[in-house]
């Protein structure tokens, strides 16, 4: 019999593309997104940091309510029509709200009022959802983190956590005062100050037993509540209506296989970690008996899974390194989170769609939400959900056919993308996304892959083309062998890009063209403060390095940072000429004009044209893309603008009669270029928010179209990757 800690990545490893998209079953798609700043009121700057965390709707799922610490109160978002939701405002609170749950026309909002870690306070908070006024408070006695109330609206509790200051001690435990459970009884729709009840959980677990710090609460339909205690790495089941503590059990540990341990900006699947403890975050019933909790870890554990548990602490299902798996083929694996947690689930949903119960865990640094049915015994995997940065928030509106996530990261002091709350919809319809999903390399280990950047087809089969990775993946140079008449497409076979044997060094690879022998021509974007050359790589069709040409002097005393940003051949034999893409001005350019740089191997010859870029609106605008095809010339031109900002995200092209390249260091010709296409409807298609990174394209050998976005190696990004097809040129 298999470990059960294997039984979760054996099952789900082996999901096949053809699964996860089979058209005959329902699926969740995302219809539309929100983004929660734009509730920040006018009195307020607009570049306040803001943010949706722990998220509720109205019984009559038209209202969604959610938590936003950062700028201390809770925000409305109308849903009538959820393909199209509004602002219904924002209301401050005194302190910082961890938590909010819903019950007829009030809400219950756990409020953070702590002067110090070693003073924690806090109140409840009932919220009129109608005035959004507050109409009574409860003083709790510490820092509140989840709040629930059960489903016959007579009880509300909340996990009281006094959380540790991590950078006392190294965050060691024991730090008092310890956290505990409070529950109130709900007259009139209201909380009863007077019937609290405080469940005392010290010394119950094997880990800071003088310590416990509750994490999240939830009630089944027997008003039991289970609470997860994450650093004590322990759970325990209590009476709602009595307080006492019914049964209380390690949360336990796994062994792990196969799993990436180092952040050494590559994907190496050969590790291991045994008896990691789980230290679960979030912990939802799925009925009266079994609960699931997401392994997120905190203190010394967290063990990439979910567990499902029995209620007397047995173990129904693990779900072992599956999610891992699943992230790394859809290219959300956060590589640089390896050392860490990995994708770190963290929080939870459940709703029953018709007879079927589901539940969608959610992967704080993978950016991802992992759909699964409730069988009963091992779960059903469905498919992966894209989310905005780092969800931490989710719930069902069954009656609508809708689950909710709320994506915790605002990232508008780096100029990033804001924080998100996004809808889906249970639809009778293949899963949207991901679009592109890569195979197994082997029984164990996936074919990892982030930040795509350049592309290039292959001369004779349609559908069959190639891909690059930029320097994120800088000890991991390759080449991506992709499959694309599959729907999602299929990474089918990574190449290594290889110097003597050894990944090479030194690359940032951003464009990939055919050399005509079975080979190819790399473009590698130089940055000298990094010690990356401006150079162009051939290598044959197993990766290794033939040759290396290191732009010309002429070329190197005018660079700057922003380089190769594509390459491709015009041509074959000795009247071969490649053709690289700058993506912005350099030091001899005119503002507004970049280089189209020319280089024939037979006879070693640069050359150039400019090339006349459109005006942004906001930041830069340069080339990310060059591909010939028939007589033009196609290069993608954006900003570098992402969601309601992003404006131009284009593909152009240029006679290949007009590129006539004139020596470099003289008057360079400027050549004319006419539209062809607008990338952003095609960004908008996933009703998320617009990608900022559109770096490949290329034309197959039927003369389709295929365009894809880079994701910075899920690093400050969702880690969404668009790939599609704009069909015959």
């Amino acid at each position: 019999m298999k470990p059960s800690h294997l039984l979760g990545a054996l099952a789900f490893s082996a999901v096949s593309i053809t699964a996860l998209n089979a058209a005959a079953a329902p699926h969740f798609n995302r219809i539309s997104s929100f983004p929660v700043a734009s509730n920040i009121p006018a009195d307020m700057d607009a570049k306040s940091v803001s943010s949706s965390e722990i998220i509720a709707a109205t019984e009559d799922g038209m209202t969604l309510i959610y938590s936003d610490s950062p700028l201390g109160g809770i925000g409305f978002v109308g849903i009538a029509d959820p393909k199209a939701p509004v602002a219904q405002g924002f209301l401050a609170l005194d302190g910082e709200p961890t938590s909010v749950s819903i019950l007829g026309g009030k809400a219950f909002v756990g409020v953070n009022t702590s002067e110090s870690y070693v003073a924690p306070s806090g109140h409840l908070a009932i919220v009129d959802i109608a005035s959004k006024t507050v109409t009574a408070s409860c003083d709790l006695g510490g820092q509140p983190d989840s709040v629930a109330v059960s489903g016959d609206g007579s009880l509300v509790a909340v996990a009281i956590e006094n959380e540790r200051d991590e950078d006392l001690n190294e965050g060691e435990l024991p730090q008092l005062p310890a956290g505990f459970v409070t529950i109130f009884d709900i007259a009139n729709g209201v909380a009863d100050c007077s019937s609290k009840r405080v469940v005392d959980l010290a010394g119950l677990a094997l880990i800071g037993a003088s310590d416990p710090e509750p994490e999240f609460v939830d009630f089944n339909s027997m008003n039991e509540i289970v609470v997860s205690m994450q650093e004590n790495n322990h759970y325990a089941i209590i009476d709602g209506a009595t307080g006492v503590v019914k049964n209380h059990f390690s949360a336990g540990a796994v062994d792990l296989t196969f799993i990436d341990v180092e952040e050494e900006r590559a994907f190496t699947f050969d590790g291991a970690q045994t008896q990691r403890l789980r230290e679960p975050d979030a912990v939802k019933w799925l009925d009266d008996n079994r609960f699931v909790g997401a392994n997120e870890g905190d203190y010394n554990g967290g063990s990439r899974s979910f567990t499902i548990y029995n209620k007397d602490g047995s173990v129904s299902f693990e779900s072992g390194t599956s999610l891992e798996v699943l992230a790394a083929r859809a290219g959300h694996y956060p590589e640089k989170r390896s050392g860490n947690k990995g994708v770190e689930p963290e929080g939870l949903a459940t709703g029953t769609f018709g007879d079927q119960k589901y539940f969608f865990v959610l992967l704080e640094r993978a950016s991802l939400v992992g759909v699964y049915k409730d069988t009963g015994a091992e779960p059903e995997f469905v498919q992966l959900l894209p989310s905005g940065i780092a969800p931490e928030g989710a719930l069902t509106i069954p009656s609508r056919n809708l689950f909710v996530s709320a994506n915790e990261a605002d990232l508008i002091e780096d100029g990033g993308v804001r924080s998100h709350v996004m809808i889906y919809e249970l639809q009778d319809a293949p899963a949207a996304y991901p679009q592109i999903m890569s195979e197994m390399a082997d029984e164990n280990t996936p074919i990892g892959w982030v930040a795509l950047s350049g592309l290039v087809a292959d001369a004779q089969t349609p559908g069959k083309l190639y891909a690059v990775n930029d320097s994120f993946l800088r000890a991991q140079p390759s080449i991506y062998e992709i499959d694309a008449t599959s729907k999602p497409a299929k990474i089918v076979k990574r190449i290594g890009v290889t110097r003597d044997g050894a990944p090479a060094q030194k690359l940032d690879l951003e464009g990939i063209a055919l050399d005509g022998n079975g080979g190819f021509w790399l473009a590698s974007e130089g940055r000298t403060d990094r010690l990356i050359p401006h150079a162009i790589y051939n290598v044959n069709a197993k990766g290794e390095i033939k040759k290396e040409v290191p732009f010309p002097a002429e070329l190197l005393a005018v660079e700057k940072r922003f380089g190769s940003e594509g390459i491709t051949a015009v041509g074959s034999g000795d009247e071969m000429v490649l053709w690289i893409a700058i993506q912005r001005e350099w030091q001899d350019d005119p503002k507004g004009q970049v280089k189209l740089v020319s280089y024939k191997p037979s006879t070693g010859e640069w050359g150039a044209v400019r090339y006349q870029l459109d005006a942004g609106e906001k930041g830069w605008v340069g080339l990310s893309e060059i591909t010939a095809h028939g007589d033009y010339a196609y290069v993608i031109e954006r900003d570098n603008q992402i969601g309601a900002n992003a404006k131009i995200k284009k593909l152009y092209r240029v006679k290949l009669a007009d590129l006539q390249p004139a020596a470099l260091g003289s008057d360079l010709p400027v050549v004319a270029k006419e539209q062809v296409h607008d990338f952003v409807p095609n960004l908008q298609s996933l009703n998320g928010y617009v990608q900022d990174k559109i770096e490949g394209f290329a034309i197959d050998a039927s003369g389709e179209g295929f365009a894809m976005t880079d994701n910075d190696g899920v690093d400050d990004h969702s880690g969404e990757t668009l790939f599609f097809s704009i069909d015959k040129m």
